[in-house]
């Protein structure tokens, strides 16, 4: 039997009212998309949550074997399919113990395309603290912050849903550049 999160459990107890509460400006929902709503919203806060803690495996377990990413806003370049494993490799390569991250994500727009494909918008917020920052030779500041919109592309599949794509626009940054592109050590 599957183990349903607080929020989906929540959302099955007031989905009477949500019938009830039908309106034009905002038409019914059924309960599996409420409950698939909740779960999607869900793994795309528990990957920051994973990136923040180092907790790598957990952040791969939330994706598919492959994924189409978009950062290019932050790194120039261009979108790409790579493997999850390389993703989660960069992410933990540059995030060592030695920086700090906290990510902070909400305002989640769901949308299905199929019962068993979504997208997710949400706004994004991400700061990054590291001591060598602080080194006049380093800038002399220890933290960079950036905001930004995220796409997320998810499938359902056997594992249930697994992000297929990523992408981030960002519309604000500041602070060390040093902080942005170094890894730590």
């Amino acid at each position: 039997m599957t183990r349903l999160s607080p929020l989906a459990a929540l959302l099955i107890a007031l989905a009477p009212m949500a019938a009830q509460a039908e309106s034009p400006q905002m038409p019914a929902t059924s309960l599996a998309q409420l409950v698939d709503q909740a779960e999607i919203i869900r793994i795309t806060n528990a990957i920051d949550i994973a990136v923040d803690r180092k907790d790598w495996e957990t952040a791969r377990s939330y994706f598919a074997e492959t994924i189409h990413v978009d950062f290019t806003s932050l790194t120039g370049g261009d979108p790409a399919t790579i493997p999850a494993d390389a993703l989660i490799a960069g992410w933990a390569g540059n995030l060592t113990a030695e920086k700090e991250s906290f990510h902070l994500r909400g305002n989640h727009q769901v949308s299905f395309s199929s019962a068993d494909t979504a997208t997710v918008y949400s706004h994004g917020y991400a700061w990054n603290r590291m001591e060598r920052g602080l080194a006049p030779e380093n800038g002399g500041e220890a933290l960079w912050e950036v905001w930004g919109s995220y796409t997320h592309d998810l499938r359902r599949g056997a594992r249930g849903w697994e992000v297929t794509g990523m992408s981030f626009t960002a519309t604000a940054e500041r602070g060390s550049s040093f902080v942005r592109n170094t890894p730590g050590s």
